[in-house]
């Protein structure tokens, strides 16, 4: 091997998926026989509506043909009506159809910032944020919040104290991966006047925004007044229709120059995936049945484990509003060391728990040391049965401890 060949500055700092580094560690599990309880990823359980899947099926195409760069129109037409549900009034040409709501975050990113500038965003987040700012060479500041005030916003003064020359977004995950926190009216007013006041962009990832669990009315990063041109909204098609394969999100602004410049990497990346947008424009309509099912699921499901996890002695959950997450506090001085144990030295009955250490979702270091991500993407059965497995796991590896 030629020894002065070298790994890029960019590619050695960008982080390893806290979601997804475990996996080796589950393989080897299941090939010794042993049956996962997989809480650790947002992949729901519940099928792709059948109308989507049809689709697939009955393709009568001679020729499977690149798509316009932004996306076929009468998927973004169909898009318009969606939003309208949500009174975010929109245009077929304010939507840009991407790669996933990955794409459209590193896009946001590419198109917004330059190299050196800073992005607010409050921890614990989406850990690819990280990756994507690495990628575009933008740094990430971020403002803690506390899994024993229930991850609500920090007051506007601990923002201020982060703003400097060369602060130029903030990023919100609303719902919120990986907590489920909904951010209050109050909240997102307190948002809007920092990104009036200081002329930031206001990145929102709204990806959840089917699974609310509260009478408060749905704010959205667009229902704000005063920012409509600061504002770039980031979507995705994966979560609310059990479709994550298909990798179609949207990036939506107002801001015309912001969407002419995105469209200039959406034209380098050609054009998203042509047999996606053909599935997610089925899902959007007729599918309301399908969405109440889905929602009432969650709920469901999410009653089971936040009660679950906190009738474990030395376990705790904030009650998530949103999303399919929520982050736990365990009685365990290091939740990475005790997630890999579950998985490579422990089983109950030939079974385990696969979760994801929640440090992983926050940058700064110390954090959350003792906290997992779950997600409530099983069905309540396996939910109660992974909770009863995880009580186990923590009595056995606590009392290994204090042998």
């Amino acid at each position: 091997m030629n020894n002065n060949l070298q790994i890029s500055q960019r590619g050695i700092d960008m982080p390893a998926s806290p979601i997804r580094k475990l996996a080796p560690l589950a393989e080897a599990a299941e090939d010794r026989g042993i049956k996962i309880y997989r809480l650790n990823i947002g992949q729901p359980d519940l099928p792709t509506p059948k109308k989507a899947l049809d689709v697939l099926k009955d393709i009568d195409r001679t020729t499977l043909e690149y798509s316009p760069s932004q996306g076929y129109r009468s998927l973004r037409e169909k898009l318009v009506s969606y939003y309208e549900r949500y009174q975010i009034k929109l245009k077929p040409d304010e939507i840009i159809i991407t790669t996933g709501g990955s794409e459209a975050v590193l896009f946001a990113f590419m198109t917004c910032l330059n190299p050196g500038d800073e992005i607010i965003v409050p921890e614990p987040a989406y850990a690819n944020y990280m990756s994507f700012a690495i990628s575009a060479g933008a740094v990430i500041r971020t403002i803690a919040t506390t899994i024993d005030e229930g991850f609500c916003l920090p007051k506007v003064e601990k923002f201020e104290e982060l703003i400097n020359e060369r602060t130029k977004a903030i990023l919100i995950c609303n719902p919120n991966n990986p907590t489920g926190y909904l951010y209050t009216q109050r909240e997102m007013r307190r948002i809007r006047d920092l990104v009036k006041k200081y002329n930031l962009y206001l990145f929102s990832d709204e990806v959840y925004r089917e699974f609310i669990y509260t009478g408060s009315p749905y704010i959205s990063a667009m229902h704000l007044e005063g920012i409509e041109e600061n504002v770039v909204l980031v979507d995705s098609f994966s979560k609310r229709y059990s479709e994550c394969g298909i990798r179609i999100g949207a990036l939506i602004t107002k801001n015309k120059e912001v969407r002419d410049t995105v469209m200039k990497f959406c034209q380098a990346r050609l054009s998203p995936p042509l047999l996606g947008q053909l599935i997610a424009e089925a899902s959007i309509e007729g599918t309301e049945e399908y969405s109440r099912d889905v929602y009432e699921e969650y709920v469901e499901r999410r009653k089971c484990l936040i009660d679950g996890v906190n009738r474990i002695p030395g376990c705790y959950t904030p009650i998530p509003m949103g999303a399919f997450y929520t982050v736990a506090k365990l009685p365990v001085d290091d939740a990475e060391k005790f997630c890999a144990w579950c998985l490579t030295d422990f089983n109950y009955e030939g079974e385990t728990i696969m979760m994801a250490p929640a440090a992983g979702f926050y940058t700064t270091p110390d954090l959350g040391k003792d906290q997992v991500r779950l997600a409530y993407v099983l069905k309540k059965e396996d939910l109660q049965r992974a909770l009863f497995v995880l009580e186990k796991a923590l009595e056995a590896y606590n009392g290994k401890q204090h042998q």
